[in-house]
């Protein structure tokens, strides 16, 4: 084998059949066992079964299909890709039987999905009755939002809460039903849909168990119980060929319905074999000692033998917080540091916050300097303009007429109104034709012809669209104009690379849509200083790891006081935080925060640091 592996990862690797279980600590090789296990499967003379690689970011599966180019059958023999684009994916196939009959129109904006429901609660009397009598629309919103996790909550659980109190099922069956007038659904119902599809006809389900032969699953602490019982849904009797590769220490997305359970739980319904994968090839020996303080279970069996650096600085407020960060940036890039292979770029370092409030500041004082950087790569494209809102909207309701919602944003952005009766069966033509006869102004038709300009041809043509705003914006003031040819060229970049992915979605308007929605052109990382939250960190490393505002409060979240289960996610949040450094990793605090309601508030420094006995010192900047 030409990939030098620990013994423990060659079990891993050279594992046939059967049921694995995989316990991967941070720094343990887990990537690369989950790859090269999959490309030893591609490689057998046998090709007649596909292999199934879901992650649970884009990003890491594009890096999957990164390490994997150079095996042939990848394209050919391998579905690599998140739990939810998968099941896109057979719902776009085979979803007939389950009343899908193309590709999926997914709500995935909490904004669409919580004005949907104050639409339809206000329809219902019981949930109306229930607005009125909170009073005030900060009490209404607080509500709505509190129905929508309780939705999210139960869809979550098929299984475990499959007996709803009657208010809940009321509240989904509302919920549901104005899904369903709008021709749309929400990412649980993907999971749902295909949990109904394999169980209401079972030949379609053994279709994709005898296609996809090995399942191989990162970051299973993540999983939630909808996710588990699709993955066992998809494993036949005859084979149950499942690897589940995780970390429970790493569990950092509870609020998200993810548990880590669901490991265990499959080591005991599948009988699986486990290996645990306990070296840590990654970070240097302060940051293992440091995470070991965090989790008292984490045991090392072999490290590198670099000391590495551990420090904590205090400053005096949140500007001089991002000034000590940048300086000392500053410092390494010109000087690098002898625990440092090579000299350090700035791709080479990462500033990680609990929240992105915490790097607000960072990120101005990094431009001021003009220090190259990136922000959170966000999972659906963010606009800076109005007019490719208005795209975007107008591009959704191409794709599914029925979507009353998205065209109602439209139409009130616009402030014109249609006579358009969806009693009735609307076509894409119907509501082009009402908006072509419409009173729009010089915005609005630039949208519209930009949109049929994109869809005149036998097919969706994005190019031709950009071409119209990129002419007809020419017209317009610089305040409006440079932020259409920005957003234009973010779209032609996104456009060239949909076209270049090998996500399996269909080259159509819908297609590219659901791209954006999936963030499934994520790149693991750009060009210059990550700054990224905690959680957008998972899964990647730095030589050189930041993480600011360590006060309490912030970090952990002032939210888990007193809730032992919530702050002992948050320690796994900073146990995640820390081994995301290979070299360097540098905590640092301001003693005043300026809170985002004005409030200037004291900070004390984070017990979760003080507990591990690591104390703030002065920085002193060197000359």
């Amino acid at each position: 084998m030409s990939v030098q592996l620990s013994r423990a990862q060659q079990l891993v690797v050279e594992h046939q059949n059967g049921p694995l279980l995989v316990l991967a600590g941070p720094g343990s090789g887990k990537t690369r066992v989950l790859t090269e296990r999959i490309a030893r499967l591609l490689r057998q003379d046998e090709a007649n079964f596909h292999v199934l690689a879901l992650t649970f970011t884009n990003k890491a599966a594009n890096e999957m299909r990164q390490r994997l180019k150079d095996v042939d059958a990848t394209t050919t023999r391998a579905y690599i890709g998140t739990i939810h684009s998968f099941c896109i994916q057979v719902l776009s196939d085979r979803g007939s039987p389950v009343g899908i009959a193309a590709m999926p129109n997914i709500f995935s904006s909490f904004a669409d999905r919580k004005q949907l429901l104050v639409e339809a609660a206000l329809q219902d009397p019981l949930l109306a009755s229930e607005l009125r009598e909170l009073g005030t629309s900060k009490e209404q919103s607080i509500r709505v939002e509190s129905w929508l996790h309780g939705i999210a909550e139960a869809k979550a659980h098929p299984i475990s809460l499959a007996r709803r109190s009657p208010s809940l099922s009321h509240l989904v069956e509302v919920y549901d039903s104005a899904l369903r007038s709008c021709g749309a659904m929400d990412f649980d119902d993907v999971l749902l849909r295909v949990l109904e599809l394999f169980e209401t006809r079972p030949k379609i389900a053994q279709f994709y168990q005898r296609l996809y032969r090995y399942i191989c699953v990162d970051e299973a602490q993540d999983l939630n119980e909808a996710q588990y019982a699709v993955l066992s849904a998809l494993c036949a009797p005859s084979h149950k060929n499942l690897m589940l590769v995780g970390d429970p220490r790493q569990s950092i997305y509870g609020f998200n319905t993810s548990d880590p359970k669901y490991m265990d739980q499959f080591r005991i319904d599948f009988g699986a074999q486990v290996i645990t994968l306990s070296e840590n090839f990654r970070s240097a020996r302060a940051i293992v000692s440091l995470a070991r303080k965090l989790d008292s279970n984490y045991t090392v069996d072999g490290q590198l033998p670099i000391e590495g650096v551990l420090k904590y600085f205090h400053a005096e407020n949140e500007l001089a917080e991002a000034e000590l960060i940048a300086g000392i940036v500053q410092r390494l890039v010109a000087n690098g540091h002898p625990d440092v292979e090579g000299k350090i770029d700035y791709g080479r370092i990462a500033v990680l916050g609990r929240t992105r409030f915490v790097l607000l500041q960072l990120a101005e004082e990094l431009a001021r300097k003009g220090l190259p950087f990136y922000k959170n790569v966000a999972v659906s494209l963010e606009v800076e303009s109005e007019a490719f809102r208005e795209f975007e909207l107008l591009l959704k309701v191409t794709c599914n007429p029925q979507d009353r919602l998205h065209l109602s944003k439209l139409l009130q952005s616009w402030d014109v109104s249609l006579s358009v009766d969806f009693a009735t069966t609307v076509t894409t033509r119907d509501i082009f034709a009402a908006l072509s006869e419409a009173d729009l102004g010089h915005r609005a038709r630039m949208v519209l012809n930009a949109a049929e300009s994109s869809l005149s041809g036998d097919s969706f043509d994005l190019l031709s669209g950009l071409a119209v705003f990129e002419v007809e914006a020419r017209a317009l003031p610089d305040e409006e104009r440079i932020p259409i040819a920005e957003d234009a060229a973010v779209w032609r970049k996104e456009w060239d690379l949909f076209l270049r992915s090998e996500a399996g979605l269909q080259k159509t308007v819908a297609g590219f849509l659901m791209a954006l929605t999936l963030g499934t052109n994520q790149q693991p990382k750009q060009e210059g200083i990550a700054l990224l939250t905690v959680h957008s960190s998972k899964g990647l490393e730095f030589d050189v790891v930041f993480v600011a505002g360590m006060a309490d409060g912030v970090f952990p979240d002032f939210r888990s006081r007193g809730k032992a289960t919530a702050y002992a996610e948050e320690r796994r949040n900073l146990f995640v935080a820390a081994t995301r450094s290979r070299r360097i990793l540098i905590f640092t605090f301001p003693l005043e925060r300026k809170m985002p309601w004005g409030d200037v508030w004291k900070a004390r420094p984070s017990t979760f640091l003080t507990e591990v006995g690591i104390h703030p010192k002065t920085y002193v900047p060197k000359k």
